[in-house]
Protein backbone atom coordinates (compact mmCIF):
# COMPACT_ATOMS: atom_id res chain seq x y z
CA UNK A 1 0.00 0.00 0.00
CA UNK A 2 1.17 3.52 0.79
CA UNK A 3 4.33 4.22 2.70
CA UNK A 4 4.38 5.68 6.19
CA UNK A 5 6.20 8.67 4.70
CA UNK A 6 3.26 9.35 2.35
CA UNK A 7 0.79 9.16 5.24
CA UNK A 8 2.85 11.52 7.39
CA UNK A 9 3.21 13.90 4.46
CA UNK A 10 -0.55 13.85 3.89
CA UNK A 11 -1.37 14.67 7.51
CA UNK A 12 1.37 17.31 7.61
CA UNK A 13 -0.20 19.04 4.63
CA UNK A 14 -3.59 19.03 6.35
CA UNK A 15 -2.15 20.33 9.61
CA UNK A 16 -0.94 23.83 8.75
CA UNK A 17 0.23 26.65 11.02
CA UNK A 18 -0.67 24.74 14.17
CA UNK A 19 -4.32 24.43 13.18
CA UNK A 20 -6.22 21.54 11.74
CA UNK A 21 -7.38 22.72 8.31
CA UNK A 22 -9.95 21.24 5.97
CA UNK A 23 -8.57 18.64 3.59
CA UNK A 24 -8.08 20.07 0.09
CA UNK A 25 -10.04 18.39 -2.72
CA UNK A 26 -9.61 18.63 -6.51
CA UNK A 27 -12.58 17.58 -8.67
CA UNK A 28 -12.37 16.18 -12.21
CA UNK A 29 -15.48 15.46 -14.27
CA UNK A 30 -16.43 16.35 -17.85
CA UNK A 31 -20.15 16.58 -17.05
CA UNK A 32 -20.94 20.29 -16.63
CA UNK A 33 -23.12 19.93 -13.51
CA UNK A 34 -21.41 17.16 -11.55
CA UNK A 35 -18.56 19.24 -10.09
CA UNK A 36 -21.18 21.65 -8.69
CA UNK A 37 -23.04 18.77 -7.05
CA UNK A 38 -19.79 17.29 -5.71
CA UNK A 39 -18.67 20.64 -4.29
CA UNK A 40 -22.07 21.18 -2.64
CA UNK A 41 -21.79 17.78 -0.94
CA UNK A 42 -18.12 18.12 0.05
CA UNK A 43 -17.71 21.77 1.04
CA UNK A 44 -19.24 21.67 4.49
CA UNK A 45 -16.39 19.38 5.55
CA UNK A 46 -13.66 19.84 2.93
CA UNK A 47 -12.14 22.66 0.85
CA UNK A 48 -12.62 22.28 -2.92
CA UNK A 49 -9.50 23.85 -4.44
CA UNK A 50 -10.21 23.25 -8.12
CA UNK A 51 -12.46 21.79 -10.78
CA UNK A 52 -11.31 20.45 -14.14
CA UNK A 53 -13.06 18.74 -17.03
CA UNK A 54 -10.47 16.43 -18.60
CA UNK A 55 -7.61 14.17 -17.63
CA UNK A 56 -4.81 16.39 -18.93
CA UNK A 57 -6.17 19.37 -16.98
CA UNK A 58 -6.43 17.06 -13.96
CA UNK A 59 -2.76 16.14 -14.24
CA UNK A 60 -1.67 19.77 -14.54
CA UNK A 61 -3.93 21.05 -11.73
CA UNK A 62 -2.94 18.22 -9.37
CA UNK A 63 0.77 18.89 -9.87
CA UNK A 64 0.22 22.62 -9.27
CA UNK A 65 -2.33 22.52 -6.42
CA UNK A 66 -1.13 19.38 -4.60
CA UNK A 67 -4.56 18.49 -3.17
CA UNK A 68 -4.99 15.98 -0.37
CA UNK A 69 -7.65 14.06 -2.33
CA UNK A 70 -8.61 13.98 -5.99
CA UNK A 71 -12.15 12.93 -6.89
CA UNK A 72 -12.20 11.96 -10.56
CA UNK A 73 -14.50 10.50 -13.16
CA UNK A 74 -13.22 7.69 -15.35
CA UNK A 75 -14.64 8.68 -18.75
CA UNK A 76 -13.23 12.10 -19.65
CA UNK A 77 -11.81 13.61 -22.84
CA UNK A 78 -8.13 14.08 -23.72
CA UNK A 79 -6.97 11.62 -21.04
CA UNK A 80 -9.33 9.37 -19.09
CA UNK A 81 -9.33 9.34 -15.30
CA UNK A 82 -7.48 6.03 -14.99
CA UNK A 83 -4.68 7.21 -17.30
CA UNK A 84 -4.47 10.54 -15.48
CA UNK A 85 -4.17 8.80 -12.09
CA UNK A 86 -1.52 6.44 -13.48
CA UNK A 87 0.50 9.44 -14.70
CA UNK A 88 0.07 11.28 -11.41
CA UNK A 89 1.22 8.25 -9.43
CA UNK A 90 4.23 7.92 -11.73
CA UNK A 91 5.05 11.59 -11.17
CA UNK A 92 5.19 11.22 -7.40
CA UNK A 93 1.84 12.85 -6.68
CA UNK A 94 1.01 12.33 -2.98
CA UNK A 95 -2.74 12.84 -3.33
CA UNK A 96 -5.26 10.14 -2.50
CA UNK A 97 -7.67 9.21 -5.30
CA UNK A 98 -11.40 8.50 -5.27
CA UNK A 99 -13.12 7.55 -8.51
CA UNK A 100 -16.69 8.83 -8.96
CA UNK A 101 -18.27 7.15 -11.97
CA UNK A 102 -21.30 5.59 -13.63
CA UNK A 103 -19.38 2.36 -14.29
CA UNK A 104 -20.47 -0.57 -12.12
CA UNK A 105 -18.46 -3.32 -13.79
CA UNK A 106 -16.01 -5.22 -11.56
CA UNK A 107 -13.25 -4.76 -14.17
CA UNK A 108 -13.45 -0.99 -13.73
CA UNK A 109 -13.33 -1.33 -9.94
CA UNK A 110 -10.28 -3.56 -10.23
CA UNK A 111 -8.49 -1.28 -12.72
CA UNK A 112 -9.09 1.77 -10.55
CA UNK A 113 -7.85 0.10 -7.38
CA UNK A 114 -4.76 -1.12 -9.24
CA UNK A 115 -3.83 2.53 -9.94
CA UNK A 116 -3.56 3.02 -6.17
CA UNK A 117 -6.98 4.60 -5.68
CA UNK A 118 -8.59 4.47 -2.25
CA UNK A 119 -12.19 4.88 -3.35
CA UNK A 120 -14.72 3.89 -5.97
CA UNK A 121 -18.14 5.56 -5.77
CA UNK A 122 -20.99 5.10 -8.23
CA UNK A 123 -22.57 8.43 -9.19
CA UNK A 124 -26.05 7.19 -8.28
CA UNK A 125 -24.80 6.94 -4.66
CA UNK A 126 -23.01 10.30 -4.54
CA UNK A 127 -25.21 11.80 -1.81
CA UNK A 128 -24.64 9.00 0.68
CA UNK A 129 -21.16 7.74 -0.22
CA UNK A 130 -18.91 10.53 -1.48
CA UNK A 131 -18.08 12.07 1.90
CA UNK A 132 -17.45 8.68 3.57
CA UNK A 133 -15.24 7.66 0.62
CA UNK A 134 -13.13 10.82 0.97
CA UNK A 135 -12.86 10.31 4.74
CA UNK A 136 -11.73 6.72 4.22
CA UNK A 137 -9.20 7.77 1.58
CA UNK A 138 -7.73 10.32 3.99
CA UNK A 139 -7.50 7.60 6.63
CA UNK A 140 -5.72 5.28 4.19
CA UNK A 141 -8.65 2.87 3.88
CA UNK A 142 -10.32 1.61 0.71
CA UNK A 143 -13.98 2.44 0.11
CA UNK A 144 -16.12 0.77 -2.58
CA UNK A 145 -19.76 1.65 -3.24
CA UNK A 146 -22.30 -0.68 -1.71
CA UNK A 147 -23.64 -3.44 -3.91
CA UNK A 148 -20.60 -3.40 -6.18
CA UNK A 149 -18.50 -6.54 -6.42
CA UNK A 150 -15.23 -6.21 -4.53
CA UNK A 151 -12.30 -7.29 -6.72
CA UNK A 152 -11.56 -10.22 -4.38
CA UNK A 153 -15.07 -11.58 -5.00
CA UNK A 154 -14.71 -11.73 -8.78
Amino acid sequence: MRSMRSTISLWASIHRAGQLMKARILLADDHPRFPEVEAHILEPEFEVVGRVSNGQALFEAAMRLKPDVIVTDISMPVLDGIEAVDRLMGSGCGSRFVFLTVHTDADFVRRCLLTGAFGYVVKSRIASELVPAVREALAGNIFISQHLPHPKET
